[in-house]
């Protein structure tokens, strides 16, 4: 490198200098543009595009998920339809409030049937849902489990919905001593719940 180019350089006249400095001032020059220009406004425009990239990727997933809806849209169509017909199917097997009593009848002819020995069956006060009621029937009976098991196959197996909970089996008593258990008789203690659908201007 001939260092006699850069000697008596005039700053105010830099279109008279030698090749070589000329070329390392443009080489500053463009550097220093540079440098500015990623300072003062590249560098907001670099963040702006990251942004932007990525909230083109986010509506690109929402795009994906939108058009895989609208694809499956017939089959989410006939999977509503057919949430709707077991809806009714489920609505029609309650029975309405006239229906309630025969279905009491049904459920003590069920455990008579059974073969068991009825000493408690009562009736609770209904118990208002949404847009269904619920009558719980307290019931007390006695037998073995075979009849037991008969008793609530029988119930499961009515036309009208009966659910059957807090069963509590214990041994049964004899008559007169009240300390020694029957062989092979025992005591159940159960609630039976039945319903039946609320329509438009029944009291809730």
């Amino acid at each position: 490198m001939d260092l006699e180019q850069f000697k008596n350089l005039d700053p105010n006249n830099p279109g008279a200098w030698p090749a070589l400095p000329k070329a390392l001032l443009l080489v500053v020059v463009v550097v220093a543009l540079v440098a500015a220009g990623w300072y003062f406004d590249w560098q907001d425009q670099a963040r702006r595009l990251e942004r932007v990239a990525g909230k083109e990727k986010q509506l690109r997933q929402e795009f994906d998920i939108k058009q895989r809806r609208a694809a499956n849209l017939d089959a989410y169509q006939n999977q509503l339809d057919e949430m709707r017909k077991t809806f009714g199917d489920m609505l029609r097997q309650l029975p309405s409030r006239a229906e309630v009593a025969k279905l009491l009848v049904d459920i003590s002819q069920t455990g008579l049937s059974s073969g068991l020995e009825f000493q408690l069956f009562k009736p609770q006060s209904p118990i208002t849902k949404e847009f269904y009621a619920e009558l719980p029937v307290s019931i007390r009976v006695r037998g073995t489990y075979e009849e037991f098991a008969k008793f609530v196959s029988g119930v499961a197996n009515l036309p009208r919905i009966v659910t059957l909970d807090g069963i509590d089996i214990k041994k049964g008593e004899k008559k007169g001593d009240q300390k020694k258990a029957a062989d092979g008789v025992l005591t159940m203690d159960l609630t039976a719940r039945t319903y039946w659908y609320l329509e438009e201007g029944d009291d809730k």
